[in-house]
């Protein structure tokens, strides 16, 4: 079967028939033997799009297609529309859309597994996932086959991603199993064989796994690597849009010989599949655009659900001054506004109930919307808040806090559900060291830390951190179960639930405490919590390069930058002018205590590097009359100018280096016992060498870590 993405005659044809202009084709009205598949994915309570759906699902049949309507997960959470009732709603509306299938998402666990189970039992159409297994077997269907009119038959499978083993509450999963990395891709590889077996034309992966990094070895594209005989891979879970996957995947959205389409996140696209003449097209119709007459029944009910909740959950209870950022981009990745007043509330809701707290943390994954400025209402905060999740206490010690820390922000500053949103501690992640992964937490897709390597904590309850001190910490029930990258919570020797719903300890917060405003003096920006540093802006230094993690220590000091915005250049050869200006600048760019400069060679006054070497000569790193600014540093000299700026010292260290003179021996000396540098052969030292940025930047970080 050939597989195209690019919209072919047919599709152009299906689209055009709906009134959206693509192509000057005329429209075809007969679709007799042609196959279409509709799909959506992560519709998250945007309700309003199944009427839609169900009106293309008619119409293509009207044209002669056999429509097969699937969706990839995450439909039972998201908004009050469709969380105040557990995902009851979203599959009343599925079932009156005319859906035939159904893979679960992660989030169709957040109101645990019997619920789901309930679900499955009320939906019309199966709920497939091969790889969710309840006390060993599997939980819901594997398989379905369908057969057209023509005897095509297509069989689909459905994936769930592993990372609801830690995505959704623990105590709610328990018995449940999701296979991962191996196993997951046995599980497809099976499930593949077995649908062949059945004599089925075209095979279907509806996989709720996503493209996203932080999933890396449970993601579409990682299984499709490994696994063959998949036509058509039906995507959810990181909110991608097949623009999305071409980035990954190239402009064919094809892994092997397997096309992958996801349709972006609540309803923003419905995506079209057509099987015919013995080809597999794939393409996305933007929901905006689609013209015709959405389905009355569906859209009725809709309307009515819509209003129950406007009812109850739209009544304005507080106003804000300023816009409060819930984006999924910013919370996972770093302090926002938001995240601080949520942290707060639970702070203040524990010490309401008579609780002593030292601090709160809360997983940035658990916001899943941002509030505008102006009025607050119900609605607003339980879509912030949808999980039900309730107010807990774990105490730890201060290991167990910081390790915590530095597990759930391993991948920082690439995005993770668990980075943590606090209140009462101050801590600093840097972000160029390696996370030192250790061994896989229990039931878990996430790693302990070996050691400590990213995160520094200064602060917690106001006072200065302390590893051997017992907190007590006020986060959620999601959290101190284990969830995301809290394993360390989970074994707590005090953890216990106060019963409080989440999202009214942060409305009452909001109303008895802030007095019904959350103002910009309060909250108008992130509260400067959490530091980040060694954030990599630079396309020519990864983290494989020898100097990574000196340059970013360098640039998150002040000590240099780029040579532009996005670049480095750190083979580029570093002037004896930049080491000096670095050296000042590491030292807190003093002010040199004389202003007649002494070199006669530095006369430009508005030179960046003017005042570095008035303290040069302060220093006496020179004593010459000239000192060449502009001449490239050597290996010699770099170690010269450290061992002069840190004091002179003396060492009785012996040098194995036989190009070392003995007037030189002191700095070369200092600056292998510091770990600064070392030979370039056992037995040279390669003094005349010239220095690059990169080298630079890095026996400057070497030396500060001496320190």
């Amino acid at each position: 079967m050939k597989r195209k993405v690019l919209s072919l005659f047919l599709v152009v044809a299906m689209v055009l028939s709906l009134g959206i202009t693509v192509s000057a084709a005329e429209p075809a009205d007969d679709l007799s033997g042609a196959v279409v598949i509709l799909h959506t994915n992560d519709v998250h309570g945007a309700i309003d799009g199944y009427a839609k759906a169900a009106a293309l699902k008619k119409t293509y049949e009207d044209m002669g297609a056999y429509v097969l309507l699937m969706d990839a997960g995450d439909f039972s959470q998201g908004d009050p529309t469709v969380s105040a009732s557990q995902g009851a709603t979203a599959v009343e509306l599925m079932n009156l859309a005319g859906y035939d299938l159904a893979a679960p998402g992660n989030h169709e666990f957040d109101y645990g597994y019997q619920n789901l189970s309930t679900l499955a039992g009320e939906a019309e159409f199966p709920i497939v996932a091969a790889n969710v297994l309840y006390n060993g077997k599997t939980a819901f269907e594997d398989n379905v086959t369908f057969t057209a009119p023509d005897g095509t038959k297509i069989g689909v499978f459905g994936l769930d991603t592993p990372e609801t083993a830690t995505k959704a509450h623990p105590a709610k999963i328990q018995g449940v199993t999701f296979l991962s990395g191996d196993e997951l891709v046995e599980c497809a590889q099976e499930q593949v064989d077995a649908l062949e077996a059945e004599g089925c034309d075209v095979v279907v992966c509806l996989g709720h796994l996503g493209i996203d990094e932080e999933s890396t070895g449970n993601r579409s594209v990682d299984l499709l690597e490994k696994v063959d005989g998949i036509d058509l891979f039906i995507d959810g879970h990181s909110h991608s849009t097949m623009s999305d996957i071409a980035a990954l995947t190239g402009e064919d959205c094809m892994v092997g010989d397997t096309i992958v389409t996801s349709t972006g996140t609540k309803f923003e696209n419905i995506g079209l599949v057509v099987i015919a003449d013995g080809q597999l097209e794939a393409t996305l119709i933007p929901t905006a655009d689609i013209t015709v007459t959405p389905d009355k029944t569906v859209s009725d009910r809709a309307a009515a659900i819509q209003k129950e909740i406007d009812d109850d959950y739209g009544t304005v209870f507080a106003k804000t001054e300023v816009a409060l950022d819930g984006e999924k981009a910013n919370v996972r990745t770093g302090e926002t506004n938001l995240g601080n007043l949520i942290a707060d509330a639970l702070v203040w809701g524990a010490e309401e109930t008579g609780e002593q707290v030292d601090a709160a943390v809360t997983n940035g994954g658990g916001i899943r919307a941002s509030i505008a400025a102006g009025d607050i209402t119900k609605k607003d905060i339980n879509t912030v808040l949808p999980f039900g999740n309730t107010l807990s206490i774990v105490k730890v010690t201060g290991a167990e806090l910081l390790e915590a820390l530095e597990a759930s922000t391993y991948c920082t500053p690439e995005s993770i559900g668990g980075f943590p949103q606090v209140s009462g501690i101050e801590f600093t992640v840097n972000a160029a060291k390696a996370y030192d992964q250790g061994d896989l937490y229990p039931g878990s897709t996430y790693y302990a830390p070996k050691s400590i390597n990213r995160v520094s904590i200064q602060t917690v309850g106001g006072k200065a951190f302390d590893p051997k001190a017992t907190y007590t910490i006020a986060t959620n029930d999601f959290m101190a179960a284990g969830g995301d990258t809290y394993y360390a919570f989970s074994a707590a020797t005090v953890n216990y639930d106060l019963g409080l719903a989440m999202d009214e300890v942060v409305m009452d917060y909001i109303t008895d405490e802030l007095g019904g405003t959350v103002t910009a003096k309060d909250y108008g920006a992130a509260q400067g919590r959490i530091t980040i540093q060694g954030v990599n802006p630079f396309t020519d230094v990864t983290s494989a390069s020898p100097y990574y993690e000196g340059i970013l220590w360098a640039v998150d000091q002040d000590i240099t930058n780029g040579t532009t915005a996005t670049t480095f250049s750190p083979a580029n050869p570093c002037t004896r002018a930049q080491i000096v200006t670095f050296l000042w600048r590491a030292a807190g760019s003093p002010e040199p205590t004389v202003t007649e400069q002494q070199y006669t060679d530095v006369t430009n006054t508005n030179a960046y590097y003017y005042k570095a070497l008035l303290w040069a000569a302060e220093q006496k790193m020179e004593t010459g009359e000239t000192f060449r600014p502009d001449d490239p540093c050597t290996r010699l000299e770099a170690v010269y100018f450290m061992w002069c700026a840190a004091g002179s010292p003396e060492t009785e260290a012996d040098l194995p280096f036989t190009d070392v003179a003995a007037e030189s021996d002191d700095c070369v000396a200092w600056a292998v016992e510091k770990g600064v540098t070392n030979g370039t052969t056992a037995t040279t030292f390669s003094p005349d060498n010239s220095c690059t940025r990169g080298q630079i930047a890095t026996f400057l970080y070497r030396a500060a870590n001496a320190a």
